[in-house]
């Protein structure tokens, strides 16, 4: 055996602890995005914990609101998305998951992009989802592209040989 392939091995992690993983990113994130929406909807901006103003400038922005809905809103949905998809099993899932982890990491880059290069200001709470759709992003592509066709044989063997597969009559 090679020693580079033991070292792959080693580093191979299975698709349920990828899924966990997802998951648990992902309620996070809902936690996130849903107190940042709370905040706003309240009438003020998300607390600052390190001090600062930062939050309350992002959140006063023309930008933190898309056709009327705070960008939150569309987080919480991004999250719950992928939170279905750490749950449910096959192709679809793994794909969907990640699909979903790009897009939502491609929008959280452009509004990282604003708070930096227009707004002139950072918001923790934004950051934070940020990196939790970067960490997402990494997990859903290791799930996606290590796992795609997972559990295809079974399904082929029993759809071929039918009830006995299945320890059937």
């Amino acid at each position: 055996m090679r020693a580079g392939a033991s070292l792959l091995s080693a580093a191979t992690v299975s698709e349920r602890n990828l899924r966990l993983w997802a998951a648990g990113l992902a309620v996070v994130g809902i936690g996130v995005a849903t107190y940042i929406a709370i905040a706003d909807a309240g009438g003020g901006a998300p607390a600052c914990l390190a001090g600062g103003h930062g939050c309350a400038t992002v959140a006063n922005s023309r930008y933190s609101h898309l056709a009327g809905i705070n960008v939150a809103v569309f987080g919480i949905v991004g999250y719950v998305v992928l939170l279905a998809a750490a749950l449910a099993r096959g192709d679809l899932a793994r794909f969907g998951g990640f699909v979903a982890a790009l897009v939502g990491f491609g929008f959280s880059a452009y509004l990282t992009y604003l708070e930096l290069f227009v707004i002139d200001a950072i918001c923790q709470w934004c950051v934070a989802s940020a990196a939790l759709m970067t960490l997402l992003l990494a997990v859903t592509a290791a799930r996606a592209f290590r796992y795609v066709g997972a559990g295809l044989e079974e399904q082929a063997a029993a759809d071929l040989l039918g009830p006995a597969f299945r320890g059937g009559p």
